[in-house]
């Protein structure tokens, strides 16, 4: 059975319109808070807009359709006799009809509007085969489910940022198949498009008074997990302050091993970030921080001394040269940070810790092939956590589509 066409009425087109007036909501959260195609409230305001001269100045129009009247009156008087039908399947067909959709075409046939003309000359008017009128087309459930599955992951909390390349690459981990290029094209037909916020980078304070170390990476080839790690400090802004998160990413994985908020920029909060690592994983061969005080501390340098792991530092000015961390940066402040205000530490380590997760073990990496870091850095581990109760709980929706 064909699915029911949902209508609405003109009061609910002309309050969907006025929002999109307003400019205080984008097209898309509009289109997500009253569950409409972004493509329909395009036209809707397009309609409205091409309307507003009748209820700024109804007098001239009301006007301008009376003269009409007249001048057809006396067309109608005068050649009622010869081409009075011809003018009515005109009015009726060639100027309204011929522009409506192929559903709407149908319909008016089936129902024929209680107009003297048979169906076969109705179908014949509105330009489509006398086939339809007896055929119901098909739903390819197929394609409705892998649109519907693109709809529910642009909305995801998380993965509202994939653009068309990750949304592939998670429908076809979910069993779903379907091309890249259908999805390029359903997310342009449903209007879809990701979210993406960008803000400055933060800078590096440095102490003249503590030792640097040269930069080791130029040249080196990592190539497995625990050959470089390195390591950050950035800024996030919550009501109230700034706090400050550091972490510690694998180079070669992209996997972050460990991460800690802080309201204070101190050597202890990146103490606690370098020993929670060290205590969970394998040492790293080289460790690269940038200049920044904490990181030239003597406790910092001495630990890893202490455990026999080369130290890199940046260049001065370089930001590049501690790549992988700075890309991590980006991703999390462009794809969940910049897009939500937090109100407390709290609710910013909830939502870092699950970003964290997230990012690990769910969201794909383009330089891995598009594998999950985690997956690169401990397999073994992956395949653990992504069999816990907790993950398949809140996975489960999805694993049951791909079954």
């Amino acid at each position: 059975m064909s699915k029911k066409r949902t209508t609405y009425s003109a009061e609910f087109k002309v309050k969907v319109v006025l929002e999109v007036l307003k400019g205080e909501k984008t097209l898309t959260q509009i289109s997500q808070q009253y569950k409409i195609f972004p493509k329909s409230i395009i036209t809707w305001k397009k309609q409205f807009l091409e309307n507003a001269e009748i209820a700024m100045e109804p007098a001239k129009v009301v006007k301008e359709y009376k003269e009409k009247i007249k001048e057809l009156e006396k067309k109608v008087d005068k050649y009622a006799k010869t081409v009075g039908k011809i003018t009515v399947e005109r009015d009726w067909a060639v100027g309204k009809l011929k522009s409506l959709d192929l559903l709407t075409k149908r319909e008016m046939v089936k129902v024929q509007a209680d107009i003297n003309i048979t169906p076969s000359r109705l179908c014949k008017m509105v330009g489509i085969s006398r086939s339809y009128k007896y055929y119901t087309p098909k739903i390819n459930t197929k394609k409705e489910a892998i649109k519907q599955r693109i709809i529910e992951i642009s909305q995801d909390e998380f993965m509202c940022t994939y653009g068309e390349e990750k949304i592939y690459r998670q429908l076809l981990s979910e069993g779903y198949k379907v091309g890249l290029n259908t999805v390029s094209r359903y997310k342009k037909k449903l209007g879809i498009k990701a979210i993406i916020a960008v803000k400055p980078i933060s800078t590096t304070i440095s102490d003249d008074k503590h030792p640097k170390y040269p930069y080791r990476l130029k040249g080196v080839k990592i190539d497995k997990p625990n050959k470089v790690w390195s390591t950050d400090i950035t800024y996030i802004k919550i009501n109230g302050g700034t706090v400050y998160l550091a972490a510690i990413i694998d180079w070669y994985s992209k996997a972050v091993l460990s991460w800690k908020i802080s309201n204070i920029m101190d050597t202890d909060f990146v103490m606690d970030v370098l020993n929670e690592a060290l205590s969970k994983y394998s040492k790293p061969k080289i460790f690269n921080t940038d200049q920044g005080s904490q990181y030239t501390s003597y406790i910092h340098t001495q630990t890893l001394k202490d455990n026999g792991i080369i130290i890199s530092m940046d260049s001065k000015g370089r930001a590049t040269d501690n790549i992988a961390i700075e890309r991590f940066w980006r991703s999390a402040k462009v794809e969940r940070i910049y897009l939500n205000e937090y109100n407390s530490i709290k609710e910013l380590k909830e939502d870092i810790k699950n970003y964290i997760n997230f990012y690990n073990y769910r969201r794909f990496h383009q330089t891995l092939d598009y594998k999950r870091p985690m997956e690169v850095y401990d397999e073994k581990k992956y395949f653990n956590f992504i069999s816990t109760a907790d993950f398949i709980n809140k996975n489960y929706n999805l694993l049951r589509k791909a079954a």
